[in-house]
């Protein structure tokens, strides 16, 4: 007779303080009509079957069987179905968290990464969740609680820990002005007085609720927008350094060589070489 015993070092976890807003199981078809909204909780979509388009603020972009799309608070979007069909789906609110991508350790509008091979246990985990709600047995609440969280942790496992989440919280109108804001005119001049002049906000109060909801400061935020266009051009085009830089926002081929070199630890030119032989994803 063999025994394995494996023991359970006892550690402080923290709770995660989440809630389920909803959760729904839909299908959408050829004749699918819906308008971009927002919500102040995050929406987390899974594919189940089919295929179809999202519209995230103004990007458009195809899901298929097995995506899951993780819609931040505050963001614009819909879903879309197309001639060739429609896709189901299950679909669930939750207030308390939104998502960011470790790459850039911001947190980004959406996030979308392909289940397929964990599709049994992602379904499990919400075709319970659909269950206990609908039922509501005893101490329903609990389960759904419970299942909420290891469903958060088994998304954050599945993605090898490229996406993770944050605690949240209703953010202004004005904040929610100011990421748009540098996300359409990062290629201008833009300091902490051009936002406090757009929105009649003490620029203090701006840096300290622009991090409560991003995780960075605005003029943080701006660094990261620019690199990341710069990171697009360098690899498509062949614009010179100087001129890209020109492009995104950087006051001089220097300043913009050094604050890459700081954000990426590698140099504009490295970069574009590494990208042109496929060694980098610059998505």
């Amino acid at each position: 007779m063999s025994n394995h015993r494996y023991s359970f070092e006892k550690s402080k976890i923290e709770k995660m303080n989440l809630k389920l807003r909803y959760i729904t199981h839909a299908e959408s078809d050829v004749d699918w009509h819906s308008i971009k909204h927002t919500h102040h909780f995050t929406e987390v979509f899974f594919i189940v079957n089919g295929d179809g388009g999202f519209l995230v603020e103004n990007e458009r972009f195809p899901v298929k069987e097995g995506d899951l799309i993780i819609i931040n608070p505050n963001v614009a979007h819909t879903e879309e179905g197309h001639d060739k069909g429609g896709f189901e789906y299950i679909v669930f609110g939750i207030e308390g968290m939104q998502f960011m991508s470790n790459e850039t350790s911001l947190a980004k509008d959406y996030v979308i990464s392909n289940f397929e091979n964990n599709k049994v246990i992602i379904l499990h985990y919400l075709n319970t969740l659909l269950q206990e709600i609908k039922q509501k047995d005893d101490n329903y609440e609990m389960i759904i609680q419970n299942i909420l969280e290891i469903l958060m942790v088994q998304i954050v496992r599945k993605t090898n820990n490229a996406i993770s989440y944050v605690a949240t919280k209703r953010i202004s109108k004005e904040i929610k002005v100011i990421e748009e804001y540098i996300n359409n005119h990062y290629a201008e001049e833009i300091t902490l007085d051009t936002l406090s002049k757009l929105t009649y906000l003490n620029k203090y109060y701006i840096i300290h609720e622009f991090k409560e909801y991003k995780g960075v400061s605005p003029i943080s935020f701006l660094i990261a927008k620019r690199i990341e266009e710069a990171k697009i051009l360098l690899a498509t085009t062949d614009y010179t350094i100087a001129r890209i830089g020109e492009l995104t926002g950087f006051s001089s081929q220097s300043y913009f060589s050094q604050i890459f070199k700081k954000e990426t630890n590698t140099s504009p030119n490295q970069y574009r070489r590494a990208a042109l032989k496929n060694e980098i994803d610059f998505g």
